[in-house]
Parts: C-alpha cells; structure tokens; sequence
C-alpha cells in the first residue's frame, strides 16, 4: 500500500503544478493574441480541456506502469486489452462518472479514489478560471453591438 499511496502523491502533486501550468500560461498570453472576446473565451475553454486531457493521460500512464511493471493491482471486471483500457478507466475515473465495466484490484484502488478526487477538485478549479475570464470578456463582445445601435443611420425602429 505504501507504494501506492507514493503514486497517488506524485501524481496529485504532478497534475495540480500541470493545471495551474496551463491556467497561468493561459492568463498570461491571452490579452497577447490578436483574437476578438469570444475567440479568447474559446482559448481558455480549449486550454482547460487540454489540461484535463494531459491529466487523465499521466493518470491512464500511471496505472499501465502500475500493473505491467510494479504489479501493484489489476482490473476487474471486462477482460483488459492493454494501455487503452487504462486510459479508458483513468477518464471515467477522473470525471466521477465510473461506469464499473472496469474496476481497480489491490492497491490500485488507492489511486483511483485519489483520482476521483482530484479530478473534482482540478475540474472546479477549470470551472472558476473559465468563469473569471467570462466575467473579464463577456461584456466586450457586447460593445460592438451596443456602439454600432448608437451609430446607425436612419429612423428609429422603436415607435414611441
């Protein structure tokens, strides 16, 4: 168990400084691109779910190594092909869905409720960067709109 509990430790720590990696990198270049604000919004969803994709990767990686060359568990359930169903187990673990066509033997069921839980917590963490950068750019989309009302030429379509 001891061995397990190390790898649910670098892991956390490993996808937490990978999360706040992509969420700083994103911040810091995003009033750098020559993007309209919806365009920028897209940037900060696709960069979050980049982040999260990286995530279950070192996750999916991490129970391959775990099984093939420590041999610290295994899967129940549907027989295993290989790294795919790793991956596979490592996203619905990571997104809470578990779907239970796989589950982890031994000591591998250590990492994967540590899994669990950090994937809420770096999924709520997504959720509130994306938030902060829609309340920053939201309201600029709108401007254009709203400056183009006051210059238009012509009569009015509101009837008083």
């Amino acid at each position: 168990m001891i061995p397990a509990m190390v790898a649910a430790t670098v892991l956390v720590v490993a996808t937490i400084l990978m999360h706040y990696e992509a969420l700083r990198l994103t911040s810091d270049h995003l009033l750098d691109l020559p993007l309209p604000p919806r365009s920028r919004l897209l940037v900060v969803v696709i960069a979050a779910f980049a982040a999260h994709t990286a995530e279950v990767w070192l996750y999916g990686v991490a129970y391959w190594v775990s099984i093939e060359l420590f041999h610290l568990g295994g899967f129940g359930g549907q027989p295993v092909a290989g790294f795919e169903d790793s991956l596979y187990f490592s996203a619905v673990t990571y997104t809470s869905l578990g779907l239970g066509d796989y589950y982890p033997t031994r000591a591998l069921r250590l990492i994967a409720g540590v899994e669990a839980l950090n994937g809420l917590v770096l999924i709520g963490w997504s959720a509130s960067f994306t938030y902060i950068a829609m309340e920053k750019y939201w309201p600029l989309h709108r401007e254009p709109r709203a400056s183009r009302r006051r210059l238009r030429v012509g009569p009015s379509r509101a009837r008083t």
